[in-house]
């Protein structure tokens, strides 16, 4: 199999942040009914909003711009943790849940990092 990236679906940060969309949705899910348009709907949309600006920033044609894309997928993986931090201590989500979906935001932002870092190098 060949690691040639064809297409931003084959970005590991894009895969990573996928699937971490995907832990959230299930994750909301479970909250309170009165969150339904508080809570749940901001980790939804922030946690939407990763894997939708790295897709955006590699198809916008130009190194700046995708940078800049990955930066703003950055500030929402900032987000989404924050609203797991949340979500914890009013204890919409257990310490497991937590712990679990943090160790996500982590990698996500590792390999996203990583990524910035490779397209920052000799602008």
């Amino acid at each position: 199999m060949s690691d040639e990236i064809r297409s931003y679906r084959d970005l590991v940060a894009w895969q990573k942040a996928m699937a971490l969309a995907k832990r959230v949705y299930g994750a909301t899910k479970l909250f309170p009914k009165e969150e339904t348009y508080g809570l749940a709907q901001q980790m939804r949309r922030a946690a939407v909003s990763v894997p939708s600006n790295i897709a955006e920033g590699y198809g916008r044609g130009s190194r700046k711009d995708y940078v800049h894309f990955l930066h703003t997928a950055r500030g929402s993986l900032y987000e989404v943790e924050t609203h797991i931090f949340i979500a914890g201590d009013l204890d919409y989500l257990t310490n497991k849940q937590t712990d679990s979906l943090l160790e996500d935001t982590d990698e996500c932002s590792r390999v996203l990092g990583g990524l910035i870092k490779s397209l920052s190098i000799g602008k």
